[in-house]
């Protein structure tokens, strides 16, 4: 795509606040700059917003609450399916803006579309299908009645990595169950966010469902809101860190809260695996949107007997990956979002090499603009390094090894962490007693990929709770009420 079509691509945004239905300016007109990446130069300044326009926003999610819990389901449905539509027939706009502020390529922004989007339409059919039920009471003398009704106003924080996808998984089963909303997305990467306002718009959300506020006080905006009596769930998703202060911030209010954090996923690689296939699953857990996912494979732990072929062959694809500009359509890995955040890959990598591991490539920053880092691989790496116990979120393979299955499992759960794992073998009853050994909430079994709108995603562990997608994902919207009923 062309300069033009960049350009295009910005203006296609309201670089303000949405609430009530209303785009508008921060109180006092303030603005912060969203970057781009691969240049470090401003793209557009948007709304900086502050108490008072966070104040406004929950204001209006309340407003709208009553009248959106009582639209029937299958028109908040049709809302939803309209907004799927919307987002696929316009897909090449969208992954400009997304690969502009966040770097990852083009490729990786429009699967993320592809991706981020079937939340959308997997809820819209979930929407008509939020039952109860009917019982008689063990002793015959009454009924029982259970219905299911919304929680209330959401208070929404998305993260920078997936600026559509980690959205449109809160907000579809919230708009599926009844739920108005107040999303703060990430300062790095807010476009998108502002992008998909637009477009529920468009599809018929009524005004005061979503309320989106930018800001670069996140804190001091937002703890208000959480502390506010008619708020009624909390969903966050982003660092275990910050997850725990927000989490002693919601008790107050006793909130319903889901919570989606840090990861720290083993790769396991048995001697019996099929190595083509450890490999192309490898590329996919390790170097989706360039490393920077919580799902990303962060510590690959590979049978010693197989642990030299798996490392050459790795190193081989990853050496073969081209990087640059996101936007140029031949481009594998893009810039990390921010320097703050190659200066940290950079770190941890420096501190395993001073331990005593090796760098099969990469292993550097290169030269010129732009928060880039080669793709690395390295082996022999200690296990008193950094990065086996802190989240990489960059393009870089540490190597283990291990000896038998129960070493695997001992080391592939030394973590506080436990969102996602893989484990890569052709013996079925290892398979078995590897994925229930695993601690953590989701697994990869020979395949490199868990994410999926139709499947509940989420950790134990210090990698959160409650669960985002599947059938379980529109039960966090939702309370159940039990009436009894005399006869």
């Amino acid at each position: 795509m062309s300069a033009f079509d960049e350009k295009q691509a910005i203006e296609a945004v309201h670089p303000q606040l949405l609430i009530g239905g209303q785009w508008r300016d921060a109180e006092g007109g303030k603005t912060f700059p969203v970057e781009d990446p691969s240049t470090g130069k401003t793209l557009v300044e948007v709304a900086d917003g502050t108490v008072a326009d966070g104040k406004a926003a929950i204001d209006a999610a309340v407003a709208a609450q009553k009248d959106w819990a009582a639209t029937p389901p299958r028109d908040r449905g049709e809302i939803l399916r309209k907004a799927f539509e919307l987002i696929t027939e316009r897909t090449d706009e969208l992954a400009m803006l997304m690969t502009l502020e966040m770097g990852k390529p083009l490729k990786e922004s429009k699967a993320e579309i592809a991706y981020g989007s079937e939340f959308f339409r997997w809820f819209a059919e979930e929407s008509v299908r939020i039952s109860g039920r009917y019982s008689v009471a063990p002793n015959g003398a009454t009924r029982l009645l259970t219905l299911k009704q919304p929680v209330g106003p959401v208070l929404m924080i998305t993260p920078w990595n997936f600026p559509l996808a980690m959205g449109t998984r809160k907000i579809g089963p919230a708009i599926a169950a009844g739920c108005t909303m107040v999303v703060k997305p990430a300062g790095l990467t807010p476009l998108t966010m502002l992008w998909l306002g637009a477009v529920l718009a468009e599809a018929g959300l009524p005004d005061g469902v979503l309320n989106i506020i930018t800001t670069t006080s996140t804190g001091e905006v937002m703890e208000p809101i959480i502390r506010d009596p008619r708020l009624r769930k909390l969903t966050f998703t982003g660092s275990t860190e910050v997850g725990r202060s927000l989490i002693e911030q919601s008790a107050q209010g006793l909130l319903r809260v889901s919570m989606e954090l840090g990861g720290n996923a083993p790769f396991l690689v048995f001697a019996d695996a099929d190595l083509d296939k450890a490999v192309d699953g490898a590329m996919l857990a390790k170097m989706r949107n360039i490393g920077e996912a919580c799902t990303a494979a962060n510590r690959f732990i590979v049978h010693e007997s197989v642990a030299e072929e798996f490392a050459t062959r790795l190193t081989e694809r990853m050496q073969g990956l081209s990087v640059g500009r996101g936007t140029d359509d031949d481009i594998d890995v893009g810039p990390l979002v921010e320097a703050k955040q190659r200066d940290k890959v950079a770190e941890l990598v420096d501190d395993a090499v001073q331990k005593g591991a090796t760098v099969l490539t990469g292993g550097s920053a290169p030269e010129g603009a732009g928060y880039y880092y080669s793709p690395t691989v390295l082996t022999d790496v200690p296990l008193d390094a950094r990065l086996t116990k802190e989240e990489i979120f960059g393009p870089v393979a540490p190597i283990f090894t291990f000896a038998d299955e129960e070493d695997a499992l001992r080391m592939a759960n030394d973590t506080e962490f436990g969102l996602v794992a893989y484990a890569f073998t052709q013996d079925h009853a290892r398979a078995i007693r590897v994925y229930e050994g695993l601690e953590t909430g989701m697994v990869g079994l020979n395949q490199g990929i868990v994410s999926n709108p139709a499947a509940p995603f989420g950790g134990v562990k210090a990698s959160g709770f409650g669960r985002e997608g599947g059938a379980e994902g529109i039960e966090e919207y939702l309370e159940t009420k039990y009436v009894g009923i005399a006869l």
